[in-house]
């Protein structure tokens, strides 16, 4: 029976050790390897003299390298102003023009003869009439002469009880068919529609008079569009009646992100009537800052004023709870409310009757939008940092090819100028060079290297220490040119 308290570990065999020790000894190399690797990518100073019949190539490379660094600089900062743009999700606001209109079928004026020619012989003749509901968004050249049409009704929600039964005194072009992708749709617009009869004439006709629609959810699989049969520009109904009849059609405005109307407290406090629930916590923050209500010491309190106190109840608030103090002032948006009168009557539709027109601002997504998410979010543009970071490496060895080259140069110069003069200064400077390395350096300057020991070569001389070889191993790793 084994004891419950520690065990020892087992001793490692000498195939383990040896294995430890190549794997630390690899992990090593590849950090000298990463040390001496060249990331420097400016030619050294001078090198231009060393250069025969090309003396503007170094000139025109240097240009070249401030261009990229400006250029670098540009695309970086203007792919920041992108993607903050796309979180902050700016919306525009455009006019949804709604018509409405009915038509009629088997009403007392109209001629209900039955053709037995036709093999028609249907017994459904009840009065009955089909409304419809066109929408379309229209375009800035439209929307800036809308104003002079007549026949609109505006937003509807300051005169929502306002009823438009006259038709107007020109004619109203009817909604072009939108394309699909070019512009969104009239359901893209909203969540749900219901209408709303006045004064129904029984229970029978309560019940079937009801109309209501709902925008069902996406459809699955991460492709994010609606049904065919929820992505519609128009809908219709057919109900029975052969009197005219006032309704209200509701349209539950869809948007997203969700927008709210503000109970009157926290209004008074942002000023503002609608907003998403980021904005009244950002709004409401803002006033907090600005009313300098943090707490001295401790800034994620703050004091409450007599208008905070109508919103949060009590005297003090925490700034990380302000979504919690937002989210009981939050209601959802009332419908937006379309008074239309159903006409039924025969000097309505003597001739082509005229529909009512409603212009309902709606909020859509920038037009630019579509445009810079695929920029933000091209997979190719990790594999394009990678290719220019191959790149630059490639130009890093290339340019430290140029530095060593341009070293041999000056070496191969300064010896042929004064061969002896050159030959002592260099054993001189590296005398001097590794003596501060090894710190055996007098302080205020070093002694000519002219003794045998810098000379003598082999296992026993002074390049062979250990101190030398660490020292060389640290000057080599150094980028070059420093």
């Amino acid at each position: 029976m084994m004891s419950a308290g520690p065990h020892h570990a087992v001793p490692m065999t000498q195939a383990q050790i040896n294995q430890q020790h190549q794997l630390q000894q690899q992990a090593s190399h590849l950090a000298k390897l990463r040390s001496r690797k060249p990331t420097d990518r400016s030619l050294p100073d001078g090198v231009e003299e060393t250069l025969i019949g090309e003396g503007d190539v170094a000139a025109a490379y240097k240009s070249l390298g401030d261009l990229e660094r400006r250029l670098d600089a540009t695309m970086t900062r203007k792919r920041l102003d992108i993607v903050d743009s796309l979180s902050r999700n700016a919306k525009r606001h455009k006019t949804l023009r709604i018509w409405i209109s009915n038509t009629v079928e088997d009403q007392f004026w109209q001629n209900n003869g039955i053709n037995v020619d036709t093999f028609d012989f249907s017994s459904n003749l009840e009065s009955s009439y089909r409304v419809k509901i066109e929408g379309r968004l229209l375009d800035e050249e439209e929307e800036s002469g809308s104003d002079e049409e007549e026949g609109r009704a505006g937003d509807n929600e300051a005169d929502g009880e306002k009823m438009e039964t006259d038709t107007p005194s020109k004619p109203t072009p009817k909604p072009a068919p939108a394309k699909l992708g070019q512009r969104p749709r009239l359901s893209h617009f909203f969540r749900a529609l219901t209408v709303d009869f006045d004064r129904p004439r029984s229970d029978r006709q309560s019940a079937d008079t009801s109309v209501e629609w709902k925008k069902p959810d996406r459809t699955p699989g991460g492709t994010g569009s609606l049904p065919a049969m929820a992505d519609f520009d128009e809908i219709t109904f057919k109900r029975n009646g052969d009197e005219n009849a006032n309704i209200t059609i509701n349209l539950y405005r869809h948007e997203d992100p969700e927008r709210f109307e503000l109970s009157p407290e926290l209004a008074e406090v942002i000023d503002m009537r609608e907003a998403t629930r980021q904005e009244a916590v950002m709004a409401l923050w803002e006033y907090i800052k600005v009313a300098k209500l943090q707490e001295d010491e401790e800034k994620r309190n703050f004091r409450c004023d007599e208008l905070l106190r109508r919103i949060i109840q009590r005297d003090a608030g925490y700034i990380p709870h302000l979504n919690d103090y937002v989210t009981p002032h939050l209601r959802a948006l009332p419908p937006i409310k379309l008074p239309y009168t159903i006409r039924v009557d025969e000097a309505f539709h003597k001739g082509p009757p005229q529909p009512t027109i409603y212009d309902v601002r709606v909020a859509v997504d920038d037009p630019l939008r579509a445009s810079l998410v695929p920029f933000v979010q091209n997979p190719q543009h990790a594999a394009m940092l990678k290719e220019v970071a191959s790149l630059d490496e490639q130009l890093a060895t290339l340019v430290q090819a140029v530095a060593h080259s341009k070293a041999k140069h000056a070496f191969l110069a300064g010896m042929a100028d004064d061969p002896v003069g050159f030959v002592r200064a260099w054993l001189s400077s590296q005398a001097r060079d590794l003596e501060v390395v090894m710190g055996e350096a007098a302080r205020g300057g070093g002694e000519e290297a002219a003794g045998d020991e810098w000379r003598r070569g082999g296992r026993d001389s002074v390049w062979a220490t250990p101190n030398a070889r660490e020292s060389v191993n640290v000057l080599l790793a150094k980028p070059a040119g420093r």
